[in-house]
């Protein structure tokens, strides 16, 4: 599982031509989904992401959670995350995981987020879209990698 979380004053995803959700100052969460991953790795992940202190108090040291400044989350699910270009000019996308489980975690990492108190929007699953976003920072965290997330036991 990969995920790359940007810090954002807004975002918005577009698909068909239309607005589909948008959000005010929080995280913008693009979700990669990797053969292997569980359940475990997505409540991880999810606390991990809500609890994270990448938001300035006030002395302007990253001190301070999304949930400590009521801030928003949008979610996107990307499969290209786990492009492997180690061989060849073409990504290969072997490591993503089938759509239909695929499907089922990023909607659960939806839900996590959701039960730890962080209002969540987010894109349509398998749809070309559109992400608009001002990043505020800038501020980009990976967290992740391949053979599945790391979770402490």
């Amino acid at each position: 599982m990969k995920a790359v979380i940007q810090r954002v004053l807004r975002a918005e995803v577009e698909t068909e031509g239309s607005v589909i959700a948008s959000s005010n100052e929080g995280l913008l969460i693009f979700l990669g989904i990797e053969k292997g991953d569980s359940e475990q790795d997505i409540k991880y992940l999810a606390k991990k992401v809500s609890n994270l202190r990448v938001f300035d108090d006030d002395k302007g040291k990253m001190n301070l959670s999304i949930k400590d400044i009521g801030g928003e989350a949008m979610v996107i699910s990307q499969f290209t995350l786990l492009a492997d270009t180690k061989r060849g000019n073409r990504p290969s996308f072997e490591r993503a995981e089938e759509p239909k489980r695929a499907k089922e975690l990023y909607e659960k990492f939806i839900e996590e987020m959701k039960n730890s108190g962080v209002p969540v929007q987010s894109g349509r699953f398998g749809a070309s879209m559109k992400i608009s976003l001002i990043n505020n920072g800038p501020v980009t965290i990976l967290i992740g990698g391949g053979g599945g997330l790391v979770t402490p036991t």
